[in-house]
């Protein structure tokens, strides 16, 4: 209980929930741009939206998931190279913003100051949203090609009925398993402060399991409970992916503040 309280103060005293506001306006003005670029990027590929959506259908509210759709639907049927070179711009430099605030409240975190220079931070968050967009490419393309990579093996060894047995189940472990390795990397990259591996992956542990919970719950209230176009009308759906997107930003936060209350037990032993 001891730590859970240490955490909890450092979370209030490092203004945590400001903060949190912070990332959710970030990551709703990149959300657009880096959506074009991601989607007409897959529209090169051969990808559907029902393939695309899936990856988000589980976790993302209701009245968000409908405006993403149509975003999708939009983007992966029109397959222009103008969008795309206006999607890599504009997302690359709206996410990095998005970027930048996470840096500032890790650092805040650490209780470190930021003395690189600002072509590197810049450099180092375009490199993070790359990371980012490769991830989620891979994402889609694993449960398409590699079920039919898959079946062809099993074919081959004459074990087919077990691979797809497998396959069903490993597709539950896909998902959190990318999202752990793009919160290890922010975790990893993001501070100015050099760490080692193992003081990055409680938080990117409890972010990735804490972020997947509260998308889950909150997308069950909203179905159920909330009504929020009823209260705010047209924009009811801008408003619930504004919450989301802060309750993602509260949980993105809390990892990187316990990955620093474990840091600094390591540096100051005995001391929280």
């Amino acid at each position: 209980m001891g730590f859970i309280k240490a955490l909890i103060e450092r979370f209030l005293l490092h203004e945590g929930p400001a903060k949190s506001a912070e990332l959710a306006y970030f990551f709703l003005l990149s959300l657009f741009p880096f959506l074009i670029f991601v989607l007409t990027l897959v529209g090169y590929l051969p990808l559907t939206s029902k393939d695309v959506l899936s990856v988000i259908s589980g976790y993302a509210p209701e009245g968000a998931l409908s405006m993403i759709e149509s975003i999708a639907e939009e983007t992966l049927n029109s397959r222009n190279g103008g969008l795309l070179s206006f999607g890599i711009i504009a997302a690359l430099w709206s996410a990095s913003n998005g970027i930048n605030a996470v840096v500032r409240a890790f650092n805040h975190a650490y209780e470190v100051e930021e003395n690189r220079s600002f072509i590197l931070v810049r450099l180092t968050s375009i490199i993070l949203t790359i990371a980012m967009v490769l991830t989620i490419i891979f994402a889609l393309m694993l449960p398409v090609f590699g079920k039919e990579l898959g079946l062809f093996v099993a074919k081959l060894v004459g074990q087919s009925d077990a691979f797809l047995t497998i396959w069903t189940a490993m597709r539950w472990i896909i998902s959190p398993l990318i999202l752990l390795i793009v919160f290890t990397a922010l975790y990893y990259f993001a501070p100015n402060i050099r760490l080692k591996l193992k003081f990055v992956l409680p938080g990117a542990i409890f972010a990735s399991i804490g972020w997947i919970l509260v998308s889950m719950l909150f997308s069950f209230y909203v179905g159920e409970f909330a009504n929020y176009s009823a209260m705010y009308g047209s924009i009811g759906g801008i408003i619930i992916l504004m919450i989301w997107f802060y309750l993602t930003g509260i949980m993105i936060i809390l990892g990187g503040e316990l990955n620093a209350l474990l840091h600094k037990r390591k540096i100051v032993p005995g001391k929280v």
